[in-house]
């Protein structure tokens, strides 16, 4: 097959007689008869854009982001910013690193084989859990995937994947659409004052469970205080014990192994990323006995010829690589290079480092907090709890409202009720932490 079909396009190289003989076999005349495409949104073989020169672009373009509101952020809600060490751009835009694609040929591509290595051996001192993959999309997706892996190696029948009702309604829908084709149910349990109620759960909870999903700092900013009980009643029901969290928080708060966690999802994305809505980094970590189980990919260590230390994709149990019906999970574009971003910053801050930071995270909180709560027209927080980089607060006024203006007065906060707003503080806005709460006492 040689050549370019009629219509001159480089990227189908049938000949005309082969373009006409497929669409004979099919009964359309043309092309175009196999689309249909709405005449407003169709290609009239012109862009609308006026010719220019590199310098009128960027004038043009340097305009059209003037027009942007320029806010500080104190959104959360599943995604952080901390501050990127300027290391971690210089290192990780090396060409041997954001030129590689997926390290299938390790004789070239050690450096970057042992940069995922040492990604994964971090998350298993901060998960407790033996293996960690490299790497999912993001949190949802992992939270996906853990609830497939639970329904393959649970020993009995059952189809019930158990959530709190703190979770956000995006994972939901993320959980619920990868669910579907596997005959899986989502179904909400009650919390309690921002934390899971194990008296709900054990209500809600019985042998039909396969997996229970629980987070620690919660959406709302909550930190967890019953994993220990979730832990016991989901192995009470033979179900597996999902935890939700992310590197910082993990350098501070319980490990996920010690209450029972077999599975640990999350976005390990607050480090090594500036805030990048709709991009993250998906942790997915679990327990040993699953190995054979995990989505994705592992990198491991071994020894070449010569005895010298090599590393290598050790398990790669996705469709692309062997029979779809072995297959775990069908993930193609891993978050590799995110992943080295995230490790290299890990390592930047050191053990000490990351502590301080997340200890940074539950004190700027709580100070933000009292300090909102002194404001006439505001309560903050609204749960009574310690929290972890966020808070709800309480406000009189419509909480639409209160959102609106603020923006107005530079600053975004999320209306996440009819009378609550969720404020997120870190080492990223926390310069902004006064202007916040004079902005408070001046809309609330």
């Amino acid at each position: 097959m040689s050549g370019r079909n009629e219509r001159g396009s480089p990227y189908a190289p049938h000949t005309a007689a082969e373009t006409d003989a497929m669409l004979s076999a099919v009964g359309v005349e043309g092309v175009g008869d196999l689309f249909d495409i709405p005449e407003q949104v169709a290609f009239d073989g012109e862009f609308g854009i006026e010719s220019r020169s590199e310098r009128e672009a960027e004038r043009h373009v340097a305009g059209l982001l003037a027009r942007n509101d320029d806010l500080t952020e104190f959104l959360g809600r599943g995604h952080y910013e901390h501050y990127v060490p300027s290391l971690v751009d210089h290192i990780s835009a090396r060409s041997e690193f954001l030129t590689s694609y997926t390290q299938y040929q390790p004789e070239i591509t050690q450096g970057f084989l042992q940069a995922l290595f040492e990604y994964q051996s971090m998350l298993v001192e901060l998960t407790g859990l033996e293996i960690v993959n490299a790497s999912m999309y993001d949190h949802a997706t992992a939270l996906a995937e853990a609830a497939l892996l639970a329904a393959r190696v649970r020993q009995t029948s059952g189809d019930r994947v158990l959530v709190p009702e703190y979770l956000l309604d995006a994972r939901r829908d993320v959980l619920e659409n990868y669910t579907d084709g596997a005959g899986l149910s989502v179904e909400t349990y009650a919390t309690d004052d921002g934390n899971v109620d194990p008296d709900a759960l054990a209500e809600t909870i019985d042998d039909d469970a396969v997996l229970v999903y629980a987070e620690n700092p919660t959406a709302l900013g909550t930190v967890e205080e019953n994993l220990d009980a979730v832990g016991r009643l989901a192995d009470n029901h033979d179900a597996l014990f999902c935890l939700g969290s992310d590197p910082v928080a993990l350098s501070v708060l319980q490990e996920p192994e010690s209450v029972g966690a077999d599975v640990v999802v999350g976005d390990a994305a607050a480090l090594g990323l500036p805030t990048a809505y709709g991009m993250g980094l998906g942790l997915f970590a679990c327990r040993d006995d699953f190995v054979r189980q995990v989505p994705g990919r592992l990198v491991g260590a071994s020894e070449d010829d010569a005895d010298r230390r090599a590393y290598t994709l050790t398990l790669q149990t996705r469709e692309q690589h062997i029979r779809r019906e072995r297959a775990t999970s069908n993930i193609c574009t891993n978050q590799a290079w995110v992943a080295l971003r995230t490790a290299i910053h890990a390592a930047y801050l050191g053990p000490g480092g990351l502590v301080d930071l997340a200890n940074d995270c539950v004190t700027l909180a709580a100070d933000l907090a009292d300090r909102l709560d002194a404001v006439k027209g505001v309560q903050a927080p609204v749960h009574d709890r310690h929290h972890f980089r966020e808070f709800v607060a309480h406000t009189d006024q419509p909480a639409v409202a209160i959102a609106e203006d603020l923006e107005a007065e530079g600053f975004a906060v999320h209306a996440v009720g009819e009378h609550h707003v969720q404020v997120c503080i870190t080492d990223a806005n926390e310069h902004a932490a006064d202007a916040l709460v004079a902005a408070f006492e001046e809309v609330a």
